[in-house]
């Protein structure tokens, strides 16, 4: 049998895929080596946090199912950031661990087009640089027309603690022995990473009572556009904040040499940004604490997640460790932590569409391309599904801008900056992230969803309504005055005086006015709902620093659209430095403006390559 997509892994990036691959009429498979983890979550019970949950939006706006399955799922949610400016805002969800994979399993189960086989892939089947299916460990071969890679952390993959290595994926479960050695041979580069996960606690061995308490929102909240919430305020999860302490750092400098990174036993780089904690106790060794979050992992079992104590000590050691921490000397550990290393490939040899240079219709989404984390993950997922069905149908792939979506940078900084260690999705990655913002990803991206055909007519007209009263309200603000004679009125606001007449719009602008503060004149029908209330305050408030940001956008957005032919021989252009030439070569970027970000080409390399390119295409007409 043949299909149209076949999708290999069942992590957040291959529910993704398949579902955007099934949902755009091809006939898909969904190939797993085990259907128990599908959708898992082997390390943090949490979806979302800063930059993550803006991208989880992102996903929904586009029409993917994280944001929809983490609203059916979740037991605490929370927007943090708040204190800060809109930019910041993001918000994150305690997932409950045995919801959350069961109800995507179901959505994956009910939609057409899709099929799930249990199965472990060894091979590719390759014919003329072409993928033309897969090779199943058992020695069967399905035959498909796109393939799409999403195996996570499961290729050749070793679980590590202390000096004890041993084969296996997340929870032991078999691993990928073959797959990454056959990428090797059919001309792929293999590099090797890790990543690490901490201890789980039994709950009833904790004592809270000296633990800070961390609650959810008070206010009811959804990562979806299109869900209303589906859970009550009071039935949330808490949290708790705990911190180590000096006698945890002097246990772990004891130990270090019988850690598996500093004893000399891991070969890959881990996560920069997601240290373990002997890292951290080595590399902020200045620091008096570090904090730690203790996080319920289901509502089902009594499972706390030690949220930032990943580490690869040995057992007795992180008996120590545990119970050097306040509220917990007495911790029952339920699940000891571990280091995990895997193969994955080198996301340089991807395009921007996710398909890889080097085997035509096979594409790459998740930690096989170099990342952590389950949103970046389904993030890829989901682009790689999309211009898979694209391409079948001979279309352009959708490849989103930098200044458009935190996706759009994610793929970028892979595709064009590579990464030597599990990437992780930071704000401060984003250039324009005033305008990459939380409220405003349907405003960004739902086009786009609509225009590809994984938003239907009903949300597409819910979000045109919703355009439509912002602009209504905006403009009422703006038509709207106040007078320095409506004294009693400038009184209720609490502001400064006003000496002229003002229009609502301008006065909004000032800092300490909200827009529901503008109830209160009585003057204007506010009968919107909350996003369209909020999308028409941060637009106001933030107008001079949005304009500015898109000024800036305008500039670079010549850069893009300068387009590298695919048949530029960067040999043949005199004056280009020789590390530029060399990153130039292997990167093939497709614009100016993508190899303007290419660490090692300078801007006088761009001026080079701009004229030369000029002048090729004055000699190709």
């Amino acid at each position: 049998m043949e299909y149209d997509i076949i999708v290999v892994g069942g992590g957040h990036a291959g529910c993704e895929a398949s579902l955007a691959a099934a949902r755009l009429h091809n006939k898909t498979l969904l190939i797993t080596g085990n259907i128990k983890n599908i959708a898992d979550m082997p390390c943090n019970p949490s979806i979302g946090g800063p930059a993550k949950g803006i991208l989880v939006r992102e996903i929904d706006a586009l029409g993917g199912e994280m944001g929809i399955n983490t609203d059916k799922s979740h037991i605490q949610l929370k927007m943090l950031n708040t204190k800060k400016g809109p930019a910041v805002w993001a918000l994150r969800a305690q997932a409950d661990k045995i919801i959350y994979p069961k109800e995507m399993l179901k959505t994956l189960n009910n939609q057409e087009n899709l099929e799930i086989k249990e199965a472990m892939v060894d091979d590719l089947i390759v014919l003329n640089n072409k993928v033309m299916g897969v090779k199943l460990e058992n020695g069967e071969e399905i035959l498909s027309k796109i393939v799409i890679l999403t195996t996570g952390t499961y290729l050749k993959a070793d679980i590590l603690v202390g000096s004890n290595r041993s084969p296996g994926g997340p929870h032991g479960e078999k691993e990928a022995k073959n797959l990454s050695d056959n990428l090797r041979k059919l001309g792929l580069t293999v590099q090797r990473l890790k990543t690490g996960t901490p201890q789980r606690i039994l709950k009833s061995s904790i004592d809270f009572s000296t633990l800070e308490r961390e609650d959810g929102d008070q206010v009811l909240r959804t990562f979806s556009y299109d869900t209303l919430p589906l859970y009550k305020i009071e039935d949330q999860e808490p949290c708790y904040l705990t911190y180590t302490n000096e006698k945890t750092h002097a246990i772990i400098r004891q130990n270090l040499e019988k850690s598996s990174m500093y004893g000399g036993y891991v070969k890959g780089v881990g996560p920069r940004y997601c240290p373990s904690i002997e890292d951290k106790v080595v590399r902020f060794a200045d620091k008096e604490r570090h904090q730690l979050f203790l996080e319920p992992e289901s509502k089902y079992y009594d499972d706390i997640y030690l949220q930032g104590f990943s580490t690869s000590m040995p057992y007795d050691v992180q008996e120590e460790m545990v119970h050097s921490l306040k509220g917990l000397e007495h911790a029952k550990i339920i699940k000891y932590a571990y280091a995990i290393e895997y193969d994955a490939i080198d996301p340089l040899e991807m395009k921007a569409s996710l398909e890889n240079k080097k085997i035509e219709n096979l594409f790459t989404a998740g930690q096989i391309n170099g990342t952590s984390g389950y949103e970046e993950a389904a993030a890829q997922g989901l682009m790689a599904g999309i211009n898979a069905s694209l391409k079948l149908k001979g279309k352009d792939p959708l490849i989103l801008k930098r200044n458009e979506a935190y996706i759009g940078v994610l793929i970028d900084d892979l595709v064009t900056k590579g990464t030597k260690e599990p990437y992780r999705m930071l704000t401060s990655r984003a250039e324009y992230r005033l305008l990459l913002r939380h409220d405003n990803a349907d405003i960004r991206l739902r086009e786009y969803g609509y225009q590809i055909g994984l938003i239907d007519e009903e949300k597409y007209q819910k979000f045109q309504a919703k355009l439509n009263n912002i602009d209504k309200l905006i403009n009422t603000l703006k038509e709207i005055k106040i007078t320095p004679n409506e004294k009693v009125l400038i009184e209720k606001l609490n502001t400064s005086p006003i000496l002229d007449g003002i229009s609502l719009y301008d006065l909004l602008k000032r800092p300490s006015i909200k827009i529901k503060d503008l109830i209160a004149l009585k003057k204007v029908d506010l009968k919107y709902d909350e996003e369209v209330l909020m999308q028409a305050e941060i637009q106001i408030k933030y107008e001079g620093y949005i304009k500015k940001a898109l000024k800036e956008v305008e500039r670079l957005k010549q850069l893009e659209d300068i387009k590298i032919p695919e048949d530029i021989d960067y040999l043949k252009i005199s004056n280009l430095a020789s590390e530029a030439r060399q990153k130039l070569l292997k990167i093939l970027p497709t614009t100016l403006g993508q190899a303007s970000r290419i660490s090692g080409v300078n801007p006088s390399d761009i001026a080079v390559l701009s004229v030369y390119l000029k002048r090729f295409k004055n000699e190709k007409r």
